[in-house]
């Protein structure tokens, strides 16, 4: 078990879904959000490009981690999309994106939305598991990857 293992529910797993820009990409997780969870397409979407326009949530190696505050919202809440292409994300490498987590956090978490980002990180930064991710056509399978991985969490520093 680990963090993303309470806030990603198997139904916000997205595979191969086309996009042609982050604009867009950022349209279809609100969709998304607002179908599943009921929180408002244009608070999310709104909130997602204003994080953004602060600097690219882009990991490298075709990964990144769109995220943002939402008023109101309780606990936090992600979903994964693996795009049918990459798109260009402004990272740091200069590669485009095709592998996205959102993440959305209530207006005022802190710790728990730092800890989110960092676990999604660290798994990121196993080239096995985005491996898996790329190929991997059952999102049952996806969901399991990113929820019950313990091996990229033997990577990690423990006090």
């Amino acid at each position: 078990m680990n963090l993303l293992s309470r806030i990603l529910p198997p139904s916000n797993i997205v595979l191969d879904i086309a996009v042609t820009s982050k604009k867009r990409a950022f349209e279809q997780a609100s969709l998304l959000f607002e179908n599943h969870h009921g929180i408002s397409r244009t608070a999310i979407f709104q909130s997602l490009i204003a994080r953004e326009r602060l600097g690219s949530t882009a990991l490298g190696h075709e990964v990144a981690v769109p995220h943002g505050r939402i008023k109101d919202l309780k606990d936090p809440i992600g979903a994964f999309m693996r795009l049918a292409e990459p798109i260009r994300f402004d990272a740091s490498d200069g590669r485009s994106a095709r592998l996205l987590f959102f993440l959305l956090v209530p207006e005022h978490a802190t710790q728990i939305h730092l800890d989110l980002l960092a676990e999604i990180a660290r798994q990121m930064s196993d080239s096995t598991l985005r491996h898996e991710l790329e190929i991997e056509s059952d999102p049952v399978v996806i969901h399991q990857l990113l929820t019950t991985s313990v091996g990229n969490d033997s990577h990690a520093e423990h006090p």
